[in-house]
């Protein structure tokens, strides 16, 4: 079976913690994304990328704050192969090269 690439871009936003500076709470965040292995994109498997935000919920709720409130947006694509890691980058990069034309034209 076929893994599902993904790529998705979230907003996870603390609620409820009695502070106002959220850092914290991010951070341990970056920490499980770090530890996921995915890129700080958050590109990968789908069942990977899923993982690590579900993950990143667990990892703020433990360290306090009662609710969370996460926005998510995931792309995938089946047309082509995609390198894990490339997802976002290669897009980038296409993009770059497009502009680069218009300098050398």
């Amino acid at each position: 079976m076929h893994h599902l690439y993904a790529v998705a871009d979230f907003c996870l936003i603390p609620i409820g913690t009695g502070e106002s500076s959220v850092a914290e709470y991010i951070a341990e965040c970056q920490r499980v994304l770090q530890k996921s292995g995915l890129t700080y994109k958050v590109e990968g498997p789908w069942t990977q990328v899923s993982q690590a935000i579900h993950d990143c919920h667990a990892a703020v709720h433990a360290k306090g704050a009662p609710r969370i409130a996460t926005d998510i947006r995931i792309g995938t694509r089946t047309d082509r192969e995609i390198a894990e890691g490339e997802g976002n980058e290669g897009k980038v990069k296409r993009v770059e090269e497009i502009l680069n034309k218009d300098f050398l034209a």
